[in-house]
């Protein structure tokens, strides 16, 4: 119980900055603002971003029930997690965080949203490849080894870690 209230208190901090307070920051800055009215724009961004968020939760829920711990890095899961939707990717939080901000963008009609949420996607990349993979190699070892040579990093479908 208390490892779930850590992980939904971690997702609430990160989501807040890093999803709504940046991102308003950023529309506040450029002269955007809220669409006054709702079109197929809003439409299709709440429809991303509630897709996004769903995969972002599954993934929450299998850190913590699975896991037994939190996405958070100074909080990882104590087990490896490789089921749930950890089956397909070995990245579908990231993946849910970049649909659900795309949404946002699409909600909000910007271009600069879109570039800051490939940035964020940049960021993520280089965080799993230059510390969260060698994390995960030294404390799952031969374990996590194999789930790389199974799941791809980004991309559904099988397949070996030189494909990722």
């Amino acid at each position: 119980m208390f490892t779930a209230v850590r992980a939904i208190l971690y997702a609430t901090v990160f989501v807040s900055l890093v999803f709504l307070y940046v991102p308003g920051r950023i529309l506040s800055w450029v002269g955007i603002a809220r669409p006054a009215d709702i079109a197929w724009p809003q439409i299709a961004g709440m429809l991303l971003g509630g897709i996004g968020a769903m995969i972002a939760l599954w993934c929450l829920i299998a850190f913590v029930r699975i896991g037994k711990g939190t996405p958070a890095p100074f909080d990882p899961p104590r087990r490896l997690v490789i089921r749930g939707p950890y089956r397909f990717v070995r990245n579908p939080m990231y993946i849910g965080g970049a649909v659900a901000f795309i949404g946002v963008a699409v909600f909000c009609e910007s271009l600069v949203l879109l570039v800051y949420g490939g940035m964020l996607l940049l960021g993520a990349h280089l965080f799993v490849v230059f510390y969260e993979e060698p994390a995960l190699r030294g404390s799952f070892g031969r374990d996590y080894e194999m789930y790389c040579h199974r799941v791809r990093r980004w991309l559904p479908g099988g397949g070996a870690a030189a494909r990722s």
